[in-house]
């Protein structure tokens, strides 16, 4: 019994250990509701000092998460970006992702579409103006310059396609939805569409 005591007290936790802590402590009470304590907790350590070890405070911890979450989104969109060519193809790709990730990784969209992280984070950009939405809408400029995506302002034909998207996957989320993303996937994708493609 001792000996397990003294395992929990020198255990050694990473910091992807605490952003994976925090990132479900997040999704599930909110941000203001979630203590270093309760992310102490959820790590498995004794004290707070394994997480200042890696980490000033929990807005430290919140802004890694959202920088690690916007760059592998990113990561993915320039993939998604070389694989095709066309933009159709390319929002195809895109919403495929956001769906699967609302099913696999609900926390990851929890933070990205439900909390409001200008809130705790007011030095961030708002989420338009970050690397992947800013590729997102340039996919529409080059759909609207090669006459695939009607001549609309980029921006509204984003708000047009990404609102219904956007809507849908929020619904899941907070259970207004009751199936799995993938249930509404095909509808989504062809309201979406429908709004932006020049016919």
């Amino acid at each position: 019994m001792d000996k397990e005591k003294e395992n929990t007290q020198k255990k050694v936790v990473t910091p992807d250990e605490i952003l994976q802590a925090a990132l479900k402590l997040f999704a599930k009470q909110g941000y203001f509701n979630t203590s270093l304590t309760d992310i102490k907790d959820a790590v498995g350590i004794k004290t707070t000092a394994g997480i200042y070890q890696h980490f000033k405070n929990k807005q430290t911890i919140a802004s890694a998460l959202y920088g690690n979450i916007l760059d592998s989104l990113s990561i993915s969109i320039d993939d998604i970006r070389r694989r095709n060519r066309k933009a159709s193809e390319q929002l195809r790709e895109i919403v495929d992702l956001l769906f699967k990730l609302t099913d696999e990784a609900p926390e990851v969209m929890q933070f990205l579409m439900l909390i409001k992280v200008t809130e705790f984070l007011p030095e961030e950009k708002p989420l338009l103006d970050t690397p992947p939405f800013i590729k997102i809408k340039k996919i529409f400029q080059n759909g609207i310059r090669d006459g695939e995506i009607r001549a609309l302002d980029p921006l509204l034909a984003y708000t047009y396609f990404f609102g219904i998207i956007s809507y849908t996957l929020k619904m899941v989320l907070t259970g207004d939805l009751d199936k799995g993303a993938d249930s509404y996937q095909a509808q989504a994708w062809l309201a979406a569409w429908s709004t932006v493609v020049k016919k």
